[in-house]
């Protein structure tokens, strides 16, 4: 995969809600989700933190299974943790909220499994969501957020209704976010880097970057290629991207073209005016 760092499309003013929503899943993951600070400090990976996290992503995480068949379970993990007769766990009980599923969407959005997870989806929301919030505008652009991450929700929860596996992350939303870029933005250059020995810079039209990133994606959740698309929700990611294309199409007509790309350009060529 190649790794964004820039795009070369201005944008007329200043993206609030992209810097809002960045700074949202930055707070929610270092100052609310358990573990992360143990994880900085050294102290992390304990099993009551272990446990702390799994109580954690049930309450606020999408589950297939809830959002699908409204299906809540009996008993969940309390974030406490005890000893039994297999030695010690995370404690379970009935739960003492009462958890809405298609809120469960929303809330999902927020949450990121770990750092690589969280920075990753962050990395490309900044480079190509200021465009798009340009283009449709600041509410508009939220409002289309939100639908392409419950999209992508839904999407992934009706092809898999019988999981109880958590699902969080905002790469669903993301996901839309790039595939309006594509549809509006196909011929802007997007300064990536790719991992080839070392990280070679490569200036490259949105249309390959965009369109590889996708195909990837479709393959990756046929199970193709990889060994953990069980713990990868790549169909939320292709639904996502989908929808995207889709609620961005009626606006093409309109959008203004990005600067003319002058080719493929590379090293030290690639980075005068980005």
């Amino acid at each position: 995969m190649v790794i964004p760092v820039h795009d070369v499309n201005p944008a007329r003013r200043t993206p609030w809600v992209t810097y809002a929503l960045i700074i949202a899943n930055i707070v929610v993951f270092v100052a609310l989700t358990p573990g992360v600070v143990g994880s900085l400090t050294g102290g992390g990976g304990s099993l009551a933190d272990l446990c702390h996290l799994q109580a954690f992503l049930e309450r606020w995480a999408v589950v297939p299974r809830e959002l699908i068949h409204h299906q809540l379970p009996d008993l969940v993990p309390t974030g406490a943790t005890g000893v039994g007769p297999q030695g010690a766990g995370c404690v379970i009980a009935p739960p003492r909220y009462d958890k809405s599923p298609e809120l469960s969407a929303l809330t999902a959005m927020f949450l990121h499994g770990g750092w690589l997870h969280l920075l990753g989806n962050m990395l490309f929301l900044w480079v190509f969501g200021n465009n798009i919030e340009d283009r449709m505008g600041h509410v508009r652009f939220l409002l289309f957020y939100l639908v392409c991450g419950y999209a992508a929700a839904y999407g992934f929860a009706l092809l898999n209704a019988g999981s109880g596996e958590p699902l969080i992350g905002a790469s669903g939303a993301v996901a839309g976010v790039l595939g309006a870029y594509l549809v509006l933005y196909p011929k802007a250059r997007v300064w990536v880097l790719v991992p080839f020995l070392v990280f070679l810079p490569l200036r490259l039209p949105a249309w390959t970057v965009l369109g590889l990133w996708f195909g990837l994606q479709a393959v990756y959740s046929a199970g193709q290629g990889v060994t953990d698309a069980g713990t990868v929700a790549y169909a939320a990611h292709v639904v996502g991207f989908a929808v995207g294309m889709l609620l961005a199409w009626p606006l093409k007509p309109g959008t203004p073209p990005p600067p003319e790309p002058r080719g493929i350009l590379f090293g030290r060529r690639a980075r005068p005016g980005w």
